[in-house]
């Protein structure tokens, strides 16, 4: 007996609704699945896995990634992309180790002034984004290798050293057990994830990343919410340029290179979408530290590390086609 015509479209889009919303739990929680799932393999690889000092050390380690991953994130969300954070990084641990060596304006002086560095970048790549029309990925790739050029020009390729013991102490210091580099991620993620969620910034970052023509049309301001997350991500990168330069007391033109990179990688594996609208803070949080795990298990099981790259990439596949099947379902 054949199906009528209207109730087999009928059965149809049903099944497809379902498998959207299987992927999109998938996508969305899978991160919590995969994070559980590594821990309690580590756990029984190694008797070492799960001491204080070990996963200390897993926090400590990530934190620069978690840092720029967090404000990248934003920037994914709206829709857009960032490839300079990492060149940012590297500059803004220039511009602070410079100040905090020879100019005798003081150390927080100095932090502060990494910082800004890094927000006055991302500002630029925004304007250029919304204001100059130009591709995100073309902009920020563009600003990147100027940024290292800089620094090669500010630096003229030498090291430079900061003798202040206060300098390190921002980098290496800590309280209550954490590191100052885990309580400024524990704190930036937690702004981060109040203003996707609790701010009106926030739901347009959304809006505009998911369907920005309509947000136009619906009166939000894109060129304003865009160059508002690019500003976050110059001022995550500028935070994170600055912690790394104060752990070693040296701004270093050559320092950082890949960083930005394990931090998109940190953001993919937390689920959120590539092409925009979707995503959360503590999804990235969990998957920045779900790339320090990966290279924390290679180390304590010793194993040989080139399969961590190839174990990476296929995580990465997974993740980025994951949210391109859940799109697809969805048309």
């Amino acid at each position: 007996m054949s199906i009528p015509a209207e109730k087999h479209v009928t059965l149809t889009a049903t099944r497809k609704r379902s498998m959207s919303v299987s992927l999109s739990w998938l996508r969305d929680y899978g991160i919590v699945v995969a994070f559980i799932l590594l821990c309690a393999m580590l756990s029984i690889g190694s008797s070492a896995f799960l001491t204080t000092a070990n996963l200390l050390n897993v926090l400590y380690q990530a934190s620069p990634i978690g840092i720029i991953a967090c404000g990248g994130t934003l920037v994914f969300i709206a829709g857009g992309f960032d490839l300079s954070a990492g060149a940012i990084a590297t500059f803004a641990g220039i511009i602070s180790a410079k100040i905090a060596a020879n100019t005798g304006a003081g150390v927080p002086v100095a932090l502060v002034a990494g910082a800004l560095t890094g927000l006055g970048f991302g500002i630029a790549n925004g304007l250029l984004v919304t204001v100059g029309k130009i591709n995100a990925f073309i902009t920020t790739f563009a600003t990147s290798i100027m940024i290292g050029g800089l620094s090669l020009a500010v630096t003229s390729g030498f090291l430079i050293t900061v003798t202040d013991p206060s300098f390190a102490s921002i980098g290496t210091g800590g309280i209550g057990g954490l590191r100052y580099p885990v309580v400024v991620w524990i704190v930036f993620a937690l702004l981060c994830g109040t203003l996707l969620w609790r701010t009106t910034l926030g739901r347009y970052m959304y809006a505009v990343g998911g369907n920005s023509e309509a947000a136009r049309l619906s009166g939000v301001r894109i060129y304003v919410v865009r160059t508002a997350a690019f500003a976050a991500s110059g001022l995550s990168g500028g935070i994170a340029g600055v912690l790394l330069a104060s752990e070693v007391s040296t701004g270093q033109p050559d320092a950082n290179q890949g960083l930005v990179f394990n931090a998109i990688a940190a953001i993919v594996l937390g689920g959120t979408s590539i092409l925009g609208g979707e995503g959360a803070i503590w999804r990235t949080v969990l998957g920045s530290l779900l790339f320090q795990l990966i290279g924390n298990g290679f180390n304590l099981m010793n194993m040989q590390p080139v399969y961590q790259q190839v174990i990476l990439g296929a995580v990465l596949l997974a993740a980025v086609g994951l949210d391109a099947w859940t799109r697809r379902t969805r048309t």
